[in-house]
C-alpha cells in the first residue's frame, strides 16, 4: 500500500484538467518515471511554479472538478512519480477519480464548505495530513491549527487502494 501522509500543495481554482496536470506532449513517453519533472508544468496558477512548489508534497488539495479534459492514466501516474497519492477536491472528473482508485491512490471528496474552510485555515502555511483509510478520517495541522474531516469511499474503492490498484488486484483474484 502507498503511502497517504505528508505536506500538502495548495492548488486554489476549480477545473485543473489533465493536460495541466501532465501536458499531452509527454504522452508518448513509455517510462512513468519521464513524466516527473513536467508534472503540472501548464498549470497557469498565480504565485505557482511547479520547479519550486511540488518538491516535498505528498497531497494536493484543491477546487471543484479536478482532472477534467481527456481520460488518461498519466496525470495519476505523473502525480504518483512525484510521491503525491492523495488529492482532496470537492468533486473529480469522473474518470480521472476512477484512474487514481485504479493505481491504488485516494481521490478524496469533501464537502465544498470543508474544503473552503481549510483553505481558509491551512493555505498559507506549511500543512501535513495524515489518512486513516480504516477510519475514513483525515487529521490536517499546520503549526497553528489543527482540523479533522471524515469522508466516504465506496468499499470496492477501499480494496484497490489496500492492494495497491486494479492490477494489483486482478493478480490477486483472476
Amino acid at each position: 500500500m502507498k503511502e497517504f501522509n505528508g505536506n500538502v500543495l495548495f492548488l486554489n481554482r476549480s477545473d485543473i484538467n489533465t493536460d495541466e496536470i501532465i501536458p499531452a506532449k509527454y504522452l508518448t513517453e513509455i517510462k512513468k518515471a519521464a513524466m516527473k519533472p513536467h508534472l503540472l508544468e501548464d498549470l497557469k496558477l498565480e504565485g505557482f511554479d511547479p520547479k519550486t512548489d511540488i518538491k516535498g508534497k505528498a497531497v494536493i488539495i484543491t477546487k471543484d472538478n479536478f482532472g477534467c479534459g481527456s481520460s488518461r492514466e498519466h496525470a495519476p501516474w505523473a502525480l504518483e512519480e512525484n510521491n503525491i497519492n492523495v488529492v482532496l477536491a470537492p468533486s473529480f472528473a469522473r474518470i480521472f477519480r476512477q484512474n487514481m482508485f485504479n493505481c491504488g491512490m485516494l481521490a478524496i471528496e469533501l464537502e465544498k464548505d470543508n474544503i473552503n474552510t481549510i483553505f481558509n485555515l491551512f493555505e498559507n502555511s506549511e500543512t501535513n495530513i495524515q489518512v486513516d483509510i480504516e477510519a475514513s478520517e483525515i487529521f490536517i495541522q499546520s503549526k497553528d491549527q489543527t482540523q479533522n474531516f471524515k469522508f466516504q469511499i465506496s468499499e470496492f474503492d477501499q480494496t484497490l487502494i489496500k492492494t495497491g490498484g486494479w492490477v494489483e488486484y486482478a493478480d490477486k483474484h483472476y
